[in-house]
């Protein structure tokens, strides 16, 4: 019977490090998913920067009209 008791523990081991390891899957996912919205919100921002820049770049009198010159 030790070893029937034996396999019972370790059946219950098992079964409980499983648990834990859906458990770290699961917060580890969550984690990735996190980064993957906030990557995806800084390739938008970096989009609209390169545009900016770009446009500047181009046209350098789409600058704000009303900024006072750089002697001011």
């Amino acid at each position: 019977m030790n070893k029937k008791t034996d396999f019972n523990n370790e059946i219950i081991d098992l079964q409980t490090k499983l648990s834990f390891q859906d458990d770290l899957l699961e917060d580890l996912n969550q984690v990735v998913t996190e980064q993957q919205h906030q990557i995806m919100s800084l390739k938008s921002a970096l989009e609209t920067l390169r545009v900016q820049v770009t446009t500047l770049q181009t046209d350098p009198t789409q600058g704000d009209a009303n900024e006072p010159p750089p002697h001011y």
